[in-house]
């Protein structure tokens, strides 16, 4: 059985009818949002907020906003005047008796959740479904104050709801399966990408994106490259849409922050979830980000954004030998052929891509460049990071051990630079930057895998259209090789030693049977 198959998202079940009626409780961002969804599906959608008119006045914005619909031509005149109909507002509880799935989107508040839900199950019929949108709360937790919690499953949707395709349908302990196989085919038949997950600290996306930020974050406090370098790394070579700094200035410090924070508690201080100190000065500074001007980045006008920091032009070598069958060194090849650049091939066996002016070139292991210049005997190590793809990266980042010498680290940048790439050049930081976080990221999906919080295709899909990644990390580890993605993580642990970096049992096992995961 694959581990794509441990947990089964049974597809039998039927999703409410269009004739079901849907209440919304809380009409702020997000609560707003998926009124929006539900009534374009096709269902009388009652608002509720407990701020005076707040409801009337999202029902407002709701039904401008399909009128933008409409003029952009994504939606008819007609569909939109019907679907702005279903928009209900009401005013106490009691009204929304006949609905057949509540779905709260207020604060993120567990008395609050609980408080709510434990007054509905009076108010509610039998067979009517708790839907939680929270992001962070235990669902089980708030199902524990229920008379039913059998009925209450997570319908965690992302911001902005109408547009972001996915949603966690989350199964606390006393969920029953029916309900959330419900809740799954709903999502699915209101447009979305629906995945099963288990009620665990941060669930999938806000789980398994925790590295993302904190080995950007290591490797800035570490010295080994600035934002604006390390940003355009993960864009340019990392494939992701935005860098990890510029992300969380998007975010908000204080709310990224307080989501590490979170589930590093709820992990019981697990080291893989350690937040950082740089952040935490950013928020007692009153640096949230994008919202008030200031963050990672200074937003405030007349601000100048930094620029990545990228190596000066070099000449091509004079004489390039090639070695081994690699992606990376084959892309290269390529790049260079186009470029009508000369260079031929040697029979090296020890992992090394090239040879220039002196320079040996690796790809990273993990291992810093002046640790595998010492187990190799090799002065002059140069290393190059992971890309998404080596074919048609733009940029890559290169690390160099202490003792390589300046002509050979200028013969392997031009190398690089005669293929076609913008080097930038990091710090000898282990694992430099892509490789390593996108081997914490595999590693993390890994254990969620292995713990059983969703299967390995969830995973995948949770963070392809959850955050927007540019491959599922699993499908990304299976195509760099679980062997490479162990290697990375345990000499990234050798040389912290640090249990941060221990590699997932799941890989692991996937190793020593030579499978991948979606095998």
């Amino acid at each position: 059985m694959s581990v794509t198959d441990t947990q089964t998202t049974t597809q039998s079940a039927s999703p409410l009818p269009a004739s079901a009626v849907i209440a919304v409780v809380g009409t702020g961002a997000m609560g707003a949002g998926i009124a929006q969804v539900a009534a374009a599906a096709g269902h009388v959608v009652k608002l509720l907020d407990n701020r005076p008119g707040a409801a009337g006045k999202a029902i407002e914005g709701l039904r401008a906003q399909f009128g933008k619909l409409v003029d952009k031509g994504r939606m008819s005149a007609d569909a939109a005047q019907a679907a702005g109909e279903r928009l209900v507002a009401v005013e106490r509880l009691a009204e929304l008796a006949d609905a057949a799935l509540v779905v709260e989107a207020i604060v993120e508040n567990l008395e609050a959740k609980q408080t709510l839900y434990r007054d509905l199950e009076d108010i509610v019929g039998a067979d009517c479904i708790f839907g939680t949108n929270t992001s962070s709360i235990s669902v089980t937790s708030i199902g524990a104050a229920l008379k039913r919690p059998e009925r209450l499953a997570g319908l965690h949707f992302f911001n902005p709801a109408p547009l972001m395709k996915l949603v966690e349908v989350v199964s606390g302990l006393a969920t029953e399966r029916a309900v959330a196989d419900t809740l799954h085919a709903t999502a699915a038949a209101w447009g979305k990408t629906p995945v099963h997950a288990r009620s665990t600290p941060g669930f999938i996306v806000n789980r398994v994106a925790r590295p993302y930020y904190a080995e950007a974050l290591r490797i800035l406090n570490e010295g080994g490259g600035d934002c604006a370098t390390l940003d355009a790394i993960m864009r340019d070579a990392g494939g992701f849409r935005m860098g990890p700094f510029e992300l969380m200035d998007m975010i908000g410090h204080d709310v990224n922050f307080a989501v590490t924070r979170s589930v590093w508690n709820a992990f019981y201080n697990d080291p893989r979830f350690t937040p950082s100190l740089i952040q935490q000065e950013l928020l007692e500074a009153g640096f949230l980000g994008r919202k008030n001007g200031r963050g990672f980045y200074d937003y405030r006008e007349g601000a100048t954004r930094p620029e990545a920091q990228v190596a000066v032009a070099q000449n091509a070598p004079a004489e390039i030998v090639l070695h081994g069958h690699s992606a990376a060194v084959h892309a290269i090849a390529d790049r260079l052929f186009e470029r009508n650049i000369a260079h031929t091939w040697g029979e090296a066996s020890d992992g090394r891509i090239a040879e220039v002016g002196g320079a040996v070139v690796f790809v990273t292991d993990g291992r810093t460049a002046t640790q595998r210049a010492a187990e190799t005997c090799i002065d002059n190590v140069v290393l190059i990071d992971l890309a998404q793809d080596y074919a048609t990266a733009t940029r890559i980042a290169v690390g160099a051990s202490i003792n390589c010498w300046a002509p050979a680290l200028g013969a392997a940048i031009g190398l690089l630079q005669a293929a076609g790439f913008s080097v930038c050049r990091l710090g000898d930081t282990p694992g430099l930057a892509v490789m390593r976080t996108v081997a914490m990221l595999a590693n993390e999906a890994a254990d969620a895998v292995h713990q059983g919080v969703c299967d390995a295709a969830a995973a995948d899909a949770a963070m392809r259209l959850g955050v927007n990644y540019p491959r599922g990390p699993l499908e990304w580890a299976d195509r760099v090789g679980l062997p490479t993605i162990s290697t990375v993580l345990s000499n990234l642990a050798r040389f912290y030693g640090e249990d941060r970096y221990r590699v997932s049992p799941l890989i692991q096992q996937r190793v020593f049977a030579g499978k991948k995961i979606h095998d």
